[in-house]
C-alpha cells in the first residue's frame, strides 16, 4: 500500500476520496427506483410488497405466509452450534448492561409558587429492525440494535429480513430468540421498508426503523425519514489506527483488514508518526490479506480507500481524525489515554492494544451502530435515548401568570401575534381585574371578551 503525506497533493487527495467515498454509492437511477418503490408499497400495501420481492428475491410471499411461525423460529434457532448460542447470550447480557446506565428518567422540577416542569420519558410504541441478508447478515446487529430497544421499553419490536438468509443463516434466528424477537416478517430491500414506514395488509406500521442495508435499503430510510424516525443513513464502515513508534504493525494491519473485510467501500487507514511502522504495516497488509477468506473483497477495499498516511506528530494525526470524524479510531501510542482525549469526532474510540475493533463489534456492550462517513462530527452512536419519547409537561398557577403575563403578551405583541397576547390577557383579566398591555392595545372590554366565551 502507498504512503501518503496529507500535506501533500497526492495525500490530500487520497484523502478526499476517503471521506467522499459514500457519494460513489448513491445515484439518481437508485434514488428513482426507491421512490417508485415506496410510492407503490403506499398506494397498494401487500400486492406490491410481495410482487417486488417475487421480482428481487425470487420469493413468492402472500398475506398467509410472510410472518415467520413461533416454532419455525425456534427451529432455525436450534440449528446454531452450542458455543454460538452461549456467545450470543454472553454478548447480550454485556449490552444490555451497558444500555441499563442509559437509561432516562421523568423529572420534574417543582417551584416555589406551585408551578410544575416536568419532562416526561416515555418508550417509542413500535420499532421496526431491518436485518440485511447476504455478506452482511450479521447476528451481532441484530443485538446491538434490539437490546437497546428493550431496555428502553419499547413494547413491540418487527424485524424484517430476506427470506433466503434467514432460512438458511440460523445464526440470525439464534439472534433475534436471545433479542427477544419474535415477530418477524420474511421481506427485504427497499419494499421492506415501505412496508415497516406506510403498514400494508400484512405488516402494521412502526414508529422508528434500525438497522443496516444495502444502498436500496439505505436510500428507502432516507426517503421515508419522516414519516417514520430511523437511526441513520448508513454508510460504508471505516476504520482509523493512530500509531507511533511502539505499535506493532501486525497488530494494526490484522485490524485494518477487519474492517476491509465488510465491504469494498470500506475504508482502513492508518495514521502513524513512524516511517517504519508505515513500511511495515504495508507489508503485514499484503502478507495478511493472502490469508483472509475475503481476499477479493478486502483487496478492492484497500485499493479503492485505504491508505497509510505518515504525519510529523500526534497531535496532526489527531487533527487528521477529527477531519475525518470516522465510525471507529483506534488508539495504538504510547500514552494512549492521553492522545484519546485529542479525537473530538468519532463514532468510538478503542484504547490500547487489547482494544481490537472486533472487542466492540461483538462483545464489549455499547452498540456498535455508530455514525459513519464523517457524521460523527453531528451523529452519536445508537443508544436507549434513541427508542424514547420526550414530552414536556407545564402546570402554570394564575399567581405566577399574573406576574409574568404582561412580558409573555409583550414579545408576542412583538412577533404581531395579538392571538398570543389575548389568550393571556384574558386569563388575567377574568382572575385579577383588567391587564394593560403596553403595545397593540387590545379594544375590546372585558365584556366583549367575555361575550366570546361560548355558554354552558
Amino acid at each position: 500500500m502507498e504512503i501518503y503525506r496529507p500535506t501533500d497533493a497526492a495525500g490530500q487527495a487520497r484523502l478526499e476520496k476517503i471521506a467522499n467515498r459514500a457519494n460513489e454509492v448513491t445515484d439518481d437511477e437508485t434514488v428513482g427506483l426507491v421512490a417508485k418503490i415506496l410510492r407503490e408499497v403506499r398506494e397498494n400495501g401487500d400486492k406490491s410488497l410481495f410482487f417486488y420481492t417475487e421480482q428481487f428475491d425470487g420469493i413468492a410471499l402472500s398475506a398467509q405466509n410472510v410472518q415467520v411461525e413461533p416454532a419455525l423460529l425456534e427451529q432455525l434457532a436450534g440449528q446454531a452450534s452450542e458455543e454460538l448460542r452461549t456467545a450470543l447470550h454472553e454478548a447480550a447480557e454485556n449490552i444490555r448492561r451497558f444500555h441499563e446506565a442509559q437509561r432516562e428518567y421523568t423529572w420534574t422540577l417543582e417551584q416555589e409558587d406551585g408551578v410544575r416542569l416536568t419532562h416526561r420519558i416515555a418508550p417509542l410504541d413500535t420499532v421496526g429492525l431491518y436485518i440485511p441478508g447476504g455478506a452482511a447478515a450479521y447476528p451481532s446487529t441484530v443485538l446491538m440494535n434490539a437490546i437497546p430497544a428493550r431496555v428502553a421499553g419499547v413494547p413491540r419490536i418487527v424485524a424484517v429480513t430476506p427470506a433466503k438468509a434467514f432460512l438458511t443463516n440460523p445464526a440470525i434466528a439464534a439472534a433475534l430468540v436471545v433479542a427477544g424477537v419474535t415477530e418477524i416478517y420474511t421481506i427485504g430491500g427497499a419494499q421492506a421498508v415501505a412496508a415497516l414506514a406506510y403498514g400494508t395488509e400484512s405488516i402494521p406500521k412502526v414508529a422508528k426503523i434500525v438497522g443496516p442495508g444495502n444502498r436500496y435499503v439505505a436510500e428507502a430510510k432516507r426517503q421515508v425519514y419522516g414519516v417514520v424516525d430511523i437511526d441513520a443513513i448508513a454508510g460504508p464502515s471505516e476504520v482509523v489506527v493512530i500509531a507511533d513508534e511502539t505499535a506493532s504493525p501486525a497488530l494494526i494491519a490484522a485490524d485494518m483488514l477487519a474492517q476491509a473485510e465488510h465491504d469494498p467501500t470500506a475504508a482502513a487507514v492508518c495514521v502513524t508518526t513512524s516511517e517504519e511502522v508505515a513500511k511495515a504495516v504495508s507489508e503485514q497488509l499484503t502478507n495478511q490479506a493472502a490469508t483472509l477468506t475475503r481476499r477479493e473483497t478486502v483487496e478492492a477495499s484497500l485499493d479503492s480507500f485505504g491508505a497509510i498516511f505518515l504525519v510529523d506528530s500526534l497531535n496532526q494525526a489527531c487533527d487528521l481524525v477529527n477531519r475525518l470524524a470516522p465510525e471507529h479510531v483506534e488508539v495504538m501510542t504510547a500514552n494512549a489515554e492521553t492522545v484519546a482525549e485529542k479525537i473530538r469526532f468519532a463514532g468510538a474510540v478503542f484504547i490500547g492494544d487489547a482494544s481490537a475493533e472486533a472487542v466492540g463489534d461483538y462483545f464489549a456492550g455499547p452498540s456498535h451502530v455508530l455514525p459513519t462517513g464523517g457524521t460523527a462530527r453531528f451523529f452519536s452512536p445508537l443508544g436507549v435515548y434513541d427508542f424514547v419519547r420526550r414530552t414536556n409537561v407545564i402546570r402554570y398557577t394564575m399567581d405566577r401568570l399574573v406576574k409574568t403575563a404582561e412580558s409573555i403578551a409583550t414579545i408576542a405583541d412583538a412577533e404581531g401575534l395579538d392571538g398570543h397576547a389575548r389568550s393571556v390577557r384574558l386569563r388575567v383579566e377574568r382572575y385579577s381585574g383588567p391587564l394593560t398591555p403596553k403595545t397593540n392595545p387590545l379594544t375590546e372590554s372585558k365584556q366583549d371578551l367575555m361575550a366570546m366565551e361560548p355558554e354552558g
